[in-house]
């Protein structure tokens, strides 16, 4: 089997996300940017906050809001940074996650231990 592009693992990182986020918080976030910088990988995110947390938010609740983010922030981040490495088949040395509950948008920053091997190493900005 060829190496894929490495468009194709933003895209595959992508979908799951967007099937992650579907399954596990019934949720359907909006658009889902992913691009790959040397070793690291920058995700955005938009409309990432659940139903729960708008209702929290708009009641007035922006502390609790603001407490179940933090939690599921630590209860899917691991499971998003194994599903990074499933797909590109690399460690993942740190995932940086953060949401804005203001903007409903979440940027994700992971850092690998190396460059996925891909047929267009040339095309990933700053690759070495």
């Amino acid at each position: 089997m060829s190496k894929p592009t490495i468009g194709e693992l933003e895209r595959e990182i992508t979908n799951r996300l967007r099937s992650f986020y579907n399954k596990e918080l019934g949720h359907h976030p909006g658009r889902i940017i992913c691009q790959f910088f040397d070793t690291e990988l920058a995700i955005s995110i938009e409309n990432s906050v659940t139903r729960t947390e708008q209702v929290l938010n708009r009641a007035g609740c922006d502390l609790l809001a603001e407490q179940v983010r933090i939690n599921l922030n630590k209860i899917i981040s691991p499971q998003i940074k194994i599903l990074i490495e499933e797909v590109i088949k690399k460690s993942v040395i740190d995932l940086i996650s953060n949401t804005s509950l203001a903007t409903g948008r979440t940027g994700i920053l992971v850092v690998l231990e190396e460059l996925p091997e891909v047929r267009n190493r040339e095309c990933i900005p700053k690759a070495n």
